[in-house]
Protein backbone atom coordinates (compact mmCIF):
# COMPACT_ATOMS: atom_id res chain seq x y z
CA UNK A 1 0.00 0.00 0.00
CA UNK A 2 1.36 3.61 -0.91
CA UNK A 3 2.92 5.81 1.86
CA UNK A 4 0.15 8.45 2.84
CA UNK A 5 2.67 10.88 0.94
CA UNK A 6 6.21 10.32 -0.39
CA UNK A 7 8.68 13.06 -0.50
CA UNK A 8 8.75 12.39 -4.28
CA UNK A 9 5.22 12.33 -4.66
CA UNK A 10 5.32 15.40 -2.46
CA UNK A 11 7.17 16.70 -5.05
CA UNK A 12 5.12 15.90 -7.96
CA UNK A 13 2.44 17.30 -6.51
CA UNK A 14 4.29 20.25 -5.68
CA UNK A 15 5.35 20.82 -9.17
CA UNK A 16 1.98 20.36 -10.57
CA UNK A 17 0.00 22.60 -8.49
CA UNK A 18 2.94 25.74 -9.12
CA UNK A 19 2.25 25.11 -13.02
CA UNK A 20 -1.21 26.56 -12.17
CA UNK A 21 0.08 29.55 -9.44
CA UNK A 22 -0.78 33.17 -10.54
CA UNK A 23 0.84 35.32 -12.55
CA UNK A 24 2.29 37.14 -9.20
CA UNK A 25 4.35 33.84 -8.81
CA UNK A 26 7.92 34.29 -10.32
CA UNK A 27 10.44 30.91 -11.22
CA UNK A 28 12.42 31.17 -8.15
CA UNK A 29 9.85 31.45 -5.61
CA UNK A 30 8.40 28.42 -7.26
CA UNK A 31 11.76 26.26 -7.19
CA UNK A 32 12.15 27.31 -3.52
CA UNK A 33 9.06 26.21 -2.89
CA UNK A 34 9.27 22.95 -4.40
CA UNK A 35 12.57 22.57 -2.69
CA UNK A 36 11.58 23.16 0.65
CA UNK A 37 8.28 21.23 0.93
CA UNK A 38 9.89 18.25 -1.16
CA UNK A 39 11.91 17.16 1.88
CA UNK A 40 9.46 16.71 3.85
CA UNK A 41 8.38 12.80 4.02
CA UNK A 42 4.98 11.31 6.22
CA UNK A 43 6.13 7.57 7.45
CA UNK A 44 4.27 4.52 5.88
CA UNK A 45 3.44 3.52 9.88
CA UNK A 46 2.14 7.15 10.89
CA UNK A 47 -1.84 7.42 12.40
CA UNK A 48 -1.97 9.35 8.96
CA UNK A 49 -2.40 5.92 7.28
CA UNK A 50 -4.29 4.02 9.77
CA UNK A 51 -6.75 6.58 9.75
CA UNK A 52 -7.38 6.62 6.09
CA UNK A 53 -7.50 3.08 6.16
CA UNK A 54 -10.28 2.89 8.82
CA UNK A 55 -11.88 6.22 6.70
CA UNK A 56 -14.27 6.38 10.32
CA UNK A 57 -12.27 9.61 11.22
CA UNK A 58 -12.05 12.89 10.00
CA UNK A 59 -8.64 13.47 8.41
CA UNK A 60 -7.51 16.77 9.72
CA UNK A 61 -4.70 19.20 8.62
CA UNK A 62 -3.94 22.30 11.10
CA UNK A 63 -3.25 25.77 9.18
CA UNK A 64 -1.57 27.94 11.19
CA UNK A 65 -1.96 31.50 9.48
CA UNK A 66 0.79 34.13 9.96
CA UNK A 67 2.05 33.60 13.21
CA UNK A 68 5.27 35.81 12.34
CA UNK A 69 7.24 38.17 13.58
CA UNK A 70 6.05 41.29 11.81
CA UNK A 71 2.68 40.79 12.83
CA UNK A 72 2.86 39.71 16.55
CA UNK A 73 5.52 41.97 17.80
CA UNK A 74 6.99 44.13 14.26
CA UNK A 75 5.64 46.38 11.85
CA UNK A 76 2.26 45.51 11.71
CA UNK A 77 1.78 43.92 15.72
CA UNK A 78 -1.64 42.83 16.81
CA UNK A 79 -1.47 43.85 20.29
CA UNK A 80 -3.82 40.61 20.58
CA UNK A 81 -2.05 38.54 19.01
CA UNK A 82 0.09 37.19 22.50
CA UNK A 83 -2.79 35.91 23.89
CA UNK A 84 -3.26 32.88 21.53
CA UNK A 85 0.45 31.75 21.58
CA UNK A 86 0.38 29.52 24.48
CA UNK A 87 -3.26 28.01 22.90
CA UNK A 88 -1.63 27.39 19.57
CA UNK A 89 1.50 25.95 21.10
CA UNK A 90 -0.59 23.69 23.00
CA UNK A 91 -2.56 22.60 19.49
CA UNK A 92 0.16 21.80 18.33
CA UNK A 93 1.97 19.90 21.02
CA UNK A 94 -1.01 17.39 20.25
CA UNK A 95 -1.05 17.65 16.95
CA UNK A 96 3.00 16.55 16.75
CA UNK A 97 1.75 13.69 19.82
CA UNK A 98 -0.97 12.59 17.30
CA UNK A 99 1.12 13.16 13.87
CA UNK A 100 -1.68 15.64 12.25
CA UNK A 101 0.04 17.16 9.56
CA UNK A 102 0.53 21.13 10.57
CA UNK A 103 1.04 23.89 7.62
CA UNK A 104 2.38 27.70 9.26
CA UNK A 105 0.94 29.37 6.15
CA UNK A 106 3.23 32.64 6.29
CA UNK A 107 3.53 36.22 4.62
CA UNK A 108 6.19 36.60 2.52
CA UNK A 109 5.85 39.70 0.03
CA UNK A 110 7.94 40.86 -2.17
CA UNK A 111 8.44 44.80 -3.63
CA UNK A 112 6.31 44.41 -6.56
CA UNK A 113 2.97 43.49 -4.30
CA UNK A 114 2.06 47.02 -4.16
CA UNK A 115 -1.47 45.76 -3.49
CA UNK A 116 -0.63 45.23 0.24
CA UNK A 117 2.58 47.55 0.20
CA UNK A 118 0.34 50.27 -0.28
CA UNK A 119 -2.59 49.53 2.21
CA UNK A 120 -0.58 47.93 4.85
CA UNK A 121 2.97 49.37 4.07
CA UNK A 122 6.37 46.80 3.77
CA UNK A 123 6.03 44.26 6.03
CA UNK A 124 6.84 40.41 5.90
CA UNK A 125 9.54 40.74 3.40
CA UNK A 126 10.84 38.21 2.08
CA UNK A 127 14.33 36.39 3.82
CA UNK A 128 13.44 39.51 6.49
CA UNK A 129 13.45 38.70 10.09
CA UNK A 130 9.79 39.83 10.12
CA UNK A 131 8.46 36.64 7.60
CA UNK A 132 9.88 34.44 10.19
CA UNK A 133 7.86 32.40 12.09
CA UNK A 134 7.60 33.67 16.04
CA UNK A 135 10.61 31.31 18.20
CA UNK A 136 7.33 29.78 20.30
CA UNK A 137 5.95 28.10 17.43
CA UNK A 138 8.74 27.30 15.07
CA UNK A 139 8.39 23.73 13.94
CA UNK A 140 10.86 21.12 15.84
CA UNK A 141 11.54 19.06 13.08
CA UNK A 142 10.84 18.48 9.76
CA UNK A 143 8.03 15.70 9.90
CA UNK A 144 4.71 16.60 9.29
CA UNK A 145 5.05 20.16 9.41
CA UNK A 146 5.16 22.11 6.21
CA UNK A 147 5.88 25.79 5.76
CA UNK A 148 3.44 27.29 2.89
CA UNK A 149 5.13 31.14 2.17
CA UNK A 150 1.89 33.53 0.59
CA UNK A 151 1.80 36.79 -1.09
CA UNK A 152 -2.30 37.38 -0.53
CA UNK A 153 -4.51 37.19 2.12
CA UNK A 154 -5.63 33.76 1.68
CA UNK A 155 -3.31 31.17 2.16
CA UNK A 156 -4.52 28.91 -0.64
CA UNK A 157 -4.13 31.65 -3.30
CA UNK A 158 -1.15 31.38 -5.35
CA UNK A 159 0.47 28.54 -3.26
CA UNK A 160 0.51 24.66 -3.00
CA UNK A 161 -1.56 24.29 -0.08
CA UNK A 162 -4.59 22.78 -1.63
CA UNK A 163 -2.49 20.18 -3.58
CA UNK A 164 -0.47 19.14 -0.37
CA UNK A 165 -3.46 18.89 1.20
CA UNK A 166 -4.83 16.73 -1.11
CA UNK A 167 -1.90 14.34 -1.13
CA UNK A 168 -2.55 13.88 2.67
CA UNK A 169 -3.47 10.42 4.10
CA UNK A 170 -2.60 7.94 1.69
CA UNK A 171 -3.42 10.33 -0.99
CA UNK A 172 -7.10 10.73 0.46
CA UNK A 173 -6.28 13.97 1.13
CA UNK A 174 -7.37 15.53 4.36
CA UNK A 175 -11.35 16.71 4.63
CA UNK A 176 -11.12 19.19 7.79
CA UNK A 177 -8.93 21.99 8.01
CA UNK A 178 -8.70 23.64 11.34
CA UNK A 179 -7.45 27.85 11.69
CA UNK A 180 -5.91 29.25 13.60
CA UNK A 181 -3.57 32.67 13.45
CA UNK A 182 -3.72 36.01 12.62
CA UNK A 183 -6.07 37.80 11.90
CA UNK A 184 -9.46 36.58 12.42
CA UNK A 185 -11.53 39.05 9.85
CA UNK A 186 -8.48 39.06 7.16
CA UNK A 187 -6.39 36.41 6.54
CA UNK A 188 -8.01 34.23 8.61
CA UNK A 189 -11.40 34.52 6.68
CA UNK A 190 -10.09 34.85 3.27
CA UNK A 191 -8.06 31.60 3.83
CA UNK A 192 -11.86 29.66 5.24
CA UNK A 193 -13.32 30.62 1.81
CA UNK A 194 -10.74 29.21 0.11
CA UNK A 195 -11.27 25.83 1.99
CA UNK A 196 -14.96 26.22 1.81
CA UNK A 197 -14.93 26.42 -1.97
CA UNK A 198 -12.83 23.46 -2.14
CA UNK A 199 -15.34 21.19 -0.20
CA UNK A 200 -12.85 21.15 2.92
CA UNK A 201 -15.05 21.18 6.75
CA UNK A 202 -13.56 24.32 8.78
CA UNK A 203 -12.86 24.61 12.47
CA UNK A 204 -11.80 27.42 13.67
CA UNK A 205 -10.51 27.18 16.81
CA UNK A 206 -12.24 30.43 18.54
CA UNK A 207 -9.41 31.12 21.21
CA UNK A 208 -6.31 30.09 18.70
CA UNK A 209 -7.53 33.27 16.41
CA UNK A 210 -7.12 36.45 16.90
CA UNK A 211 -7.76 40.38 15.06
CA UNK A 212 -6.98 43.78 15.72
CA UNK A 213 -10.01 44.81 17.76
CA UNK A 214 -12.48 42.64 19.66
CA UNK A 215 -15.33 43.82 17.08
CA UNK A 216 -13.27 42.55 14.42
CA UNK A 217 -12.49 39.23 16.19
CA UNK A 218 -16.36 38.20 16.71
CA UNK A 219 -17.42 39.48 13.11
CA UNK A 220 -14.94 37.39 11.56
CA UNK A 221 -15.74 34.42 13.72
CA UNK A 222 -19.56 35.17 12.99
CA UNK A 223 -19.15 35.88 9.47
CA UNK A 224 -17.07 32.36 9.09
CA UNK A 225 -20.19 30.70 10.74
CA UNK A 226 -22.63 31.90 8.86
CA UNK A 227 -21.65 32.64 5.76
CA UNK A 228 -19.15 28.98 5.52
CA UNK A 229 -21.10 26.88 7.71
CA UNK A 230 -16.89 26.85 9.94
CA UNK A 231 -16.94 25.24 13.25
CA UNK A 232 -16.09 27.84 16.34
CA UNK A 233 -14.56 25.55 18.79
CA UNK A 234 -11.99 26.09 21.68
CA UNK A 235 -8.73 24.66 21.81
CA UNK A 236 -9.81 22.09 24.55
CA UNK A 237 -12.54 20.64 22.73
CA UNK A 238 -10.88 20.70 19.36
CA UNK A 239 -7.99 18.71 21.37
CA UNK A 240 -10.64 16.03 22.39
CA UNK A 241 -12.11 15.65 19.28
CA UNK A 242 -8.77 14.51 17.04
Amino acid sequence: MQEPLSSSSFKKLLIDSNLEENSHSDNKEKSRNQADLSKKKISSSSPLKKRSIRGQRQKYAILVIDMINDFVKGKVKCERAARIIPNIKTLLDTARQKQIPVFHCIDEHVPTDTYEMNLWGPHAMKDSEGARIIDELKPPSKDFEYIIPKRTYSAFDGTSLDNALKGLYDRNGADTVIISGLTTDICDRHTAYDAFVRGFNIIVAEDGVEAFTEDEHTSGLNYMKRIYGAKIMKIQDIIKSL
